[in-house]
């Protein structure tokens, strides 16, 4: 039997306090410590589960593996790339390439703003808003992810994510979700959205001629 390898929970760039008043120190350590801490040690079952599975030839429980392994592991995904997309040097409007790309896709940084915050406050439930990249169409586009997984355009790469879930902002914002999404405007480290999407750039899957 192969060795699985496992996840890990990454540690934060920064201090807990270091995204207050925004985000509170509070609510920082338990989203990291816990939440995010829950979704690794899911997805690592996961894989042991299935890694077991195929040492028995055992799959009569194939299915709620295979969910479970794409619910926790896309958690763990999605916070990984939610604790940097922030920053206590965040804010302002983005720049350069990113801002170009924003302006073909949306018309204008406040448009894509609007989109987003719409996105994030009308998810029936819980989940995530996210800015992707599209490399069918060589664009950016705002999708909503339903629980962790769910709702995407298969293909598209998230380079911005909000965590909507209430375990996100509840003990801070309460029932106020409009402000807490227009407050994460604040934290947001657009240099870090921009290196991803230069990173995504070269991908493209359109079909050949």
């Amino acid at each position: 039997m192969s060795e699985v390898q496992n996840y890990h929970l990454p540690d934060l760039e920064y201090a807990t306090d270091a995204l207050e008043p925004v985000y509170s120190q509070e609510v920082l350590e338990l989203h990291h410590g816990a939440h995010h801490a829950g979704y690794v040690k899911g997805a690592n079952k996961a894989l042991s589960d299935l890694a077991s599975a195929r040492l028995n030839s055992e799959y009569a429980t194939l299915n709620q593996m295979q969910k479970d392994l794409a619910f926790n592991l896309s958690g763990h995904v999605l916070h990984s790339m939610f604790w940097q997309n922030m920053s206590p040097k965040g804010g302002g409007d983005p720049q350069g390439g990113l801002a170009s790309a924003i302006r073909s896709g949306f018309g204008t940084i406040d448009a894509l703003r609007q989109q987003f915050e719409s996105a994030a406050t009308s998810i029936q439930g819980s989940g995530w808003a996210a800015l992707c990249f599209e490399p069918m169409r060589q664009s950016l586009i705002v999708e909503q992810i339903y629980d962790h997984q769910g709702n995407l355009g298969n293909g598209s790469i998230p380079l911005l994510v909000l965590d909507m879930w209430e375990h996100a902002y509840y003990l801070q914002y309460r029932n106020e979700k409009q402000r807490w999404v227009q407050s994460f405007w604040d934290i947001v480290d657009w240099s870090d959205v921009g290196m991803r999407l230069e990173a995504v750039r070269p991908m493209d899957l359109r079909l050949a001629a």
